[in-house]
């Protein structure tokens, strides 16, 4: 900080003397203020603040698994969707056919109206479906392009969802991946910032010493400011004893202390939410593998029912309802079965997030 001043006074007390000019101009730079950390208050006070920074940092690492293992679960219901679309148009190719033979057929009064109209309601449901699959494929990379804040290339086909898209955990992966999770070591820094704001609230209760001093130069004339001999300095130790504020300090603690059981009960939640959800992804897991099995042989089953079906018929043995539900069953089957290996994948990015982002 600089100032000038300039003055005009009388010679002598007594106002005679006529009057004389004075002034002074002063440069000064004040120091920054010292506290002497007798008692650990702001090493405490550092620690604590370190302590909250790196667990910003984990919530942010945390934040980015997060995103990644949302943009691999769209991804994979895009994937999921775009099978489900194929099927529902193949399924309609086949109905669209069928039901052009049926309509000749009917023509020619070999067929009844209700079997046409049966075969045009499986037509319409296939038509419905296919419509609803594309729409939500245009809503998925919407939230693709959501996901990733910007445009999105022509997005490659890939793999299929019964082909290998993740790998598997290993088996005898050991439960320490968990201090991997952002969740538990954010709550981890949260207690440690913790316990050290309880060491400064105790150092509060102890008298606290500060060290403020400036430095520059003092002139009556500006012109000698910078002059040999006109330099200045001031130096003012400050302490300052909790006498009235004791009982609010000892209650300060004792807050502090609550905070730091808060934090206990986080970090025991945080490790306990962890080993349920990794709980829950390889029993899911381990449940879904035993689905897929079981509907794809169920697959297989439906499908020789429909050639079955369509053979009986063609003899003349049953009647075109037989063939209708065969085949209605045997596409619930396989829309069934996309839905479980897309739940089979989206469990192991589950997986990996629970285990941290990975191993």
């Amino acid at each position: 900080s600089a100032r000038g001043e300039r003055r005009r006074g009388t010679g002598n007390p007594g106002g005679s003397g006529g009057s004389i000019l004075s002034g002074n101009h002063d440069v000064t730079v004040d120091l920054v203020s010292y506290e002497l950390d007798l008692f650990g208050k702001v090493r405490s006070m550092n620690q604590s603040a370190l302590q909250k920074y790196f667990a910003t940092d984990a919530a942010r690492v945390g934040a980015q698994i997060a995103l990644v293992a949302e943009v691999a679960n769209q991804y994979l219901t895009e994937r999921a969707l775009q099978e489900q679309a194929a099927l529902s148009q193949q399924t309609l190719d086949g109905m669209n056919l069928g039901y052009g033979i049926m309509k000749q057929r009917f023509d020619a009064g070999t067929v009844s109206e209700l079997e046409l109209s049966s075969m045009d309601v499986q037509r319409q449901t296939a038509k419905a479906d296919l419509a609803g699959f594309r729409q939500r494929i245009r809503e998925t990379e919407n939230s693709l392009v959501f996901l990733a804040g910007g445009s999105l290339p022509s997005l490659p086909k890939g793999r299929s969802l019964d082909e290998v898209l993740l790998a598997d955990v290993r088996a005898g992966v050991s439960s320490e991946l968990l201090y991997r999770r952002p969740d538990i070591r954010e709550a981890e820094f949260q207690l440690r910032a913790a316990n050290a704001d309880i060491g400064a609230a105790r150092a509060q209760l102890f008298p606290s010493i500060s060290l403020t001093g400036s430095a520059g130069t003092s002139s009556t004339s500006l012109s000698k400011l910078f002059a040999n001999g006109t330099g200045s300095w001031a130096f003012a130790p400050q302490i300052d004893i909790p006498i009235f504020s004791g009982g609010r300090n000892i209650y300060a603690i004792q807050a502090v202390v609550t905070r730091k059981n808060i934090g206990i009960a986080n970090y025991e939640k945080a490790i306990q939410t962890g080993f349920r959800e990794v709980a829950d992804s390889l029993a899911s897991r381990s449940g879904l593998d035993e689905r897929i099995a079981a509907t794809e042989s169920l697959v297989a089953a439906q499908q020789k029912r429909t050639e079955l079906a369509t053979a009986r018929y063609e003899r003349g043995l049953d009647s075109y309802f037989e063939v209708l539900t065969a085949t209605l069953d045997f596409y619930t089957a396989r829309q069934s079965l996309i839905q479980l290996r897309l739940a089979r994948n989206v469990s192991s990015v589950n997986l990996y997030k629970a285990l941290g982002g990975g191993w």
